[in-house]
């Protein structure tokens, strides 16, 4: 079965809680996208510094995240050099961190994974996200690291409703005969057009944004995406 997350794109801590509401009971985990305004233009939550407090209190473990008993999280870091920063967005509860393979300083980012704690790795899952102009060969020094592949299958990222990438599809084909046994997740221009086409295509994981909040049935929505 294909495995649907819903993304959340979240201004402030507030507008996080309400989007993340619309999900308990519907999904398992959520993409939460993490934008810097240096990799991508837009800031969201935990970024937004006027939501220190909020922040503050899950990293003292005062608090967790919202909903964290009835969901997990996986982080979407749109954020320059995010390894750097990775204790404070690891501290934040995530089950699975994505990071941007065009937002890292290459070798930099690669000792930083080879040194990766074994018992971290044996309980979050690690995913490389790659542009849709991005070569499949740059894939190759981090493979033996992560767990997961994100594909973009948009153009310009950080933003929902952006129209859905063709060229993702040769993307997918070609990491898929280089690396079969690694999954492949899709973020960005998945709809009910695409959808089929991607899976087809063998991507095990679609993350969608704008479809959901175009919905008139959340549930409705993803149990449909969830039996393609």
């Amino acid at each position: 079965m294909v495995e649907i997350i819903p993304a959340v794109l979240a201004e402030n801590f507030k507008e996080l809680n309400n989007q993340l509401a619309k999900f308990v009971n519907i999904a398992k985990i959520i993409q939460i996208d993490i934008c810097d305004g240096n990799f991508v233009p837009s800031i969201s939550w935990p970024m937004d510094r006027e939501d220190e407090e909020n922040v503050e209190e899950i990293l003292e473990e005062e608090e967790g995240l919202p909903f964290w008993k009835d969901l997990d999280y996986e982080f979407d870091l749109m954020v320059k050099d995010a390894h750097k920063k990775f204790d404070f967005f690891a501290r934040l509860g995530a089950s699975r961190i994505v990071f941007h393979l065009e937002a890292e300083e290459k070798e930099s980012f690669k000792e930083f994974l080879e040194a990766l704690d074994p018992y971290f790795k044996d309980n979050v899952e690690i995913g490389l996200s790659i542009n849709i102009d991005t070569e499949t060969e740059e894939l190759a020094p981090f493979i033996n690291y992560i767990d997961f592949i994100q594909c973009m299958g948009i153009k310009n990222i950080g933003y929902q409703g952006e129209p859905f990438d063709e060229k993702v599809l040769e993307k997918i084909k070609d990491i898929k005969k280089k690396y079969p046994e690694i999954k492949i997740g899709v973020d960005g221009g998945v709809n009910e057009n695409t959808a089929p086409v991607l899976v087809e295509a063998g991507v095990e994981k679609l993350i969608m944004g704008s479809t959901f909040l175009r919905s008139y049935s959340i549930k409705e929505t993803f149990e449909e995406f969830e039996n393609l």
